[in-house]
């Protein structure tokens, strides 16, 4: 297959002014936005030709960008997005692949990719991405970022196209942990406690990486020199394939009662692998839909013991590096399901999930994660504060 054709990162929608606030605490900060997030003046697209072409301006802006325009960060566009953000490739049939800055053979991953490449490049120092099955997180390990996703329902929603409801979440990218610690302070409530974390190791997690990875086992070494000995859990109830098996069959059923209407009406310009996933998520039964509610309710109890108080698991992100900007349908197809295993264990349980830029694997990004029971936002952030302050002082690993 013939390399992707490259993507600029913003979606070149005619310029709009967006006001921001002269004064507060993110005004030297320049703030990019995935396209499914509403910006007063702008059309929202989702990656989709048809709404890209023919939506209106919206009047008002999503309340996640109003809060961060509101304490001075600095509007510079909207970022392209996977259609209707239902894919984590990072390249679109008709749209075509943002360049991944730090690896530049290789994909950005999605669906939040624009978002991605634009803090990559030094474009924008943060960027808004939706995360429902691993949006954010993902492209933050294939482009060398710092990457989060809050606990479910802790940044409001309303002006974001939802995927999935009962997963979305809205998260963001950094370089730095600083940057994204000072995001947080404005889009988070403000933190209970800061206590230090208990970390927890997931033999099962552990096991789904691939080989040539082992700088990535070094770099959580390096973390649990400075945090302490972990406590080896196993943290899926059978396995992590079964546990990403149940919650594709969630998402792809709430993905479909969202959108299906409009695929119907639009089916022959969707893009192709999207078009087949929807096709799939069609197809999703109630007696899966009831087996998988009943697994994700497991996972909750089994969480809600295992991620008391100050523990937090140290994993990793993604099994293995970004795939080649020129790799085959069906390694896209591979690389999504052995992904989605590492990926689904955040969501699942409605958890933060905090992703750092400490490893690469053949000369790409693959990033290390941390994760904290549901509401224990700022004990993740203070964390990576604190990771990289010592890092940065004895080197990174």
């Amino acid at each position: 297959m013939p390399p992707r054709a490259h993507a600029s990162v913003f979606v070149p929608y005619p310029a709009a002014t967006v006001a921001q606030a002269s004064a507060g605490p993110l005004t030297d900060l320049r703030l990019a936005v995935k396209d499914v997030f509403d910006v007063a003046g702008y059309p929202t697209g989702a990656g989709t030709r048809t709404l890209t072409a023919t939506a209106p301006p919206r009047t008002r802006s999503a309340s996640a960008v109003v809060q961060l325009l509101q304490a001075g960060a600095r509007f510079v566009g909207k970022t392209h997005t996977d259609e209707l953000a239902f894919s984590l490739d990072g390249c679109h049939a008709h749209f075509g692949a943002p360049l991944n800055p730090a690896a530049p053979d290789r994909l950005t991953g999605g669906s939040s990719s624009g978002s991605a490449a634009a803090v990559a490049a030094g474009l924008a120092d943060v960027a808004l991405g939706s995360d429902t099955a691993g949006s954010v997180r993902l492209p933050a390990s294939h482009c060398g970022l710092y990457g989060f996703r809050p606990s479910h329902a802790l940044v409001a929603l309303d002006g974001m196209l939802p995927l999935a409801p009962s997963f979305d979440t809205c998260g963001w990218f950094a370089r730095d942990a600083v940057t994204l610690a000072r995001v947080a302070a404005v889009l988070l409530p403000p933190p209970r406690c800061r206590p230090r974390p208990r970390l927890l190791w997931p033999v099962d997690l552990w096991r789904e990486l691939r080989p040539g990875t082992r700088s990535l086992r070094a770099a959580a070494r390096a973390v649990v020199s400075l945090l302490g000995t972990p406590r080896e859990v196993q943290v899926c109830p059978d396995t992590p394939e079964e546990m990403a098996r149940h919650f594709l069959a969630l998402v792809g059923h709430e993905a479909w009662q969202l959108h299906g209407a409009f695929v119907t009406r639009h089916g022959d310009e969707i893009e192709p692998e999207v078009m087949r996933s929807l096709q799939w998520a069609r197809q999703i039964d109630e007696r899966q839909v009831l087996a998988a509610l009943a697994h994700r309710r497991h996972c909750q109890a089994r969480w809600s013991e295992l991620l008391a108080d100050d523990r937090v698991l140290i994993a990793p992100t993604l099994p293995e590096p970004a795939p080649h900007r020129d790799a085959e349908v069906a390694t896209l197809r591979s690389h999504r399901g052995r992904a989605v295993r590492l990926l689904c264990v955040a969501p699942m349980v409605r958890a933060p999930q905090l992703t750092l830029p400490l490893a690469t694997a053949s000369g790409a990004p693959i990033g290390l994660s941390l994760i904290g029971a549901p509401g224990n936002d700022h004990l993740l952030l203070q964390t990576a504060l604190t990771l990289a302050e010592a890092l940065d002082a004895e080197g990174k690993p």
